[in-house]
């Protein structure tokens, strides 16, 4: 068997019968070892969509959470009250109180449960802030360092701290990513990339000493990006000749339609039922 990856939730919908779309990602991940699901989306799809795509959340070996946003987490219980008992692996930062202010609109954004009601769920959490091993062949990045001027945090969220402390923008230190290495090379599965696509992965190809990068799935965050980060990016898609880009969630459509314009074929929109083979 090859490895899978199938969108389970996703802003938008690629499949005419039985999926919903919602603001939010999650990714099912197949491999002859074992399978994965990588965020968990708001809640409202996660289990109508595994579902509707035969991906049995109760095979899961593992849950990785790439950062502490409700979009991302909001999904966690149905999937416990699946599968039961399990790993979730995320960083120490991930239950941190977030919010989101622009003019007179304030939301929380932070993940919307205890870590005791999850836990009492079946959440065995494994925090950490380097690389992990979650299985053979597949790891959760641990903090990526911020290597460039250009990709920047988003200016209308703020981190609040256990003292009381707001810093702002939040630095969002606990976006995490999926590494999968696969024959075809390496896969990099993004949650919001809110650390930088470029800065992923120059990090994933230095800390997994790869070559190779077959393709980059899941929410670039470009929706927010400058013109000179988008151009940057382009040029390290090309650097590493990335075969696959198949973009997601808050890239926003007109930078999902502006990466297609440039990428041709090598483009992909990861609506909720696209699969990518590795």
């Amino acid at each position: 068997m090859t490895t899978r990856l199938t969108i389970l939730c996703e802003n938008s919908v690629g499949l005419p019968f039985d999926v919903i779309g919602e603001h939010g990602f999650a990714c099912f991940v197949e491999t002859e070892q074992g399978n994965y699901l990588f965020d968990t989306g708001q809640g409202f799809g996660i289990i109508q969509n595994s579902l509707a795509l035969k991906k049995d959340l109760r095979t899961i070996e593992a849950i990785m959470i790439s950062h502490g946003h409700y979009d991302h987490t909001g999904g966690l219980p149905g999937v416990l009250k699946q599968r039961g008992r399990v790993d979730v692996h995320g960083h120490r930062d991930m239950f941190a109180h977030r919010i989101w202010s622009k003019g007179e609109v304030t939301r929380d954004i932070g993940i919307p449960f205890r870590r005791s009601y999850l836990e009492s769920l079946g959440a065995e959490f494994r925090l950490a802030t380097g690389l992990v091993k979650v299985g053979p062949g597949v790891y959760l990045s641990g903090e990526i360092p911020r290597e460039n001027t250009f990709e920047k945090g988003d200016v209308n969220m703020t981190l609040i701290t256990d003292s009381g402390q707001q810093l702002h923008p939040d630095p969002l230190l606990d976006d995490l990513s999926m590494l999968v290495e696969t024959d075809k090379g390496l896969i990099i599965v993004l949650g919001c990339a809110h650390a930088g696509m470029i800065n992923i992965i120059n990090y994933a190809i230095k800390e997994l000493n790869q070559e190779r990068i077959y393709a980059v799935i899941g929410g670039t965050h470009l929706g927010f990006s400058s013109d000179e980060q988008f151009e940057e990016t382009l040029k390290v898609i090309e650097q590493y000749s990335i075969e696959r880009i198949g973009v997601s969630h808050c890239t926003g459509l007109e930078k999902a339609s502006m990466l297609h314009a440039r990428l041709g074929k090598r483009f992909f929109f990861g609506t909720v039922g696209a699969v990518l083979e590795g």
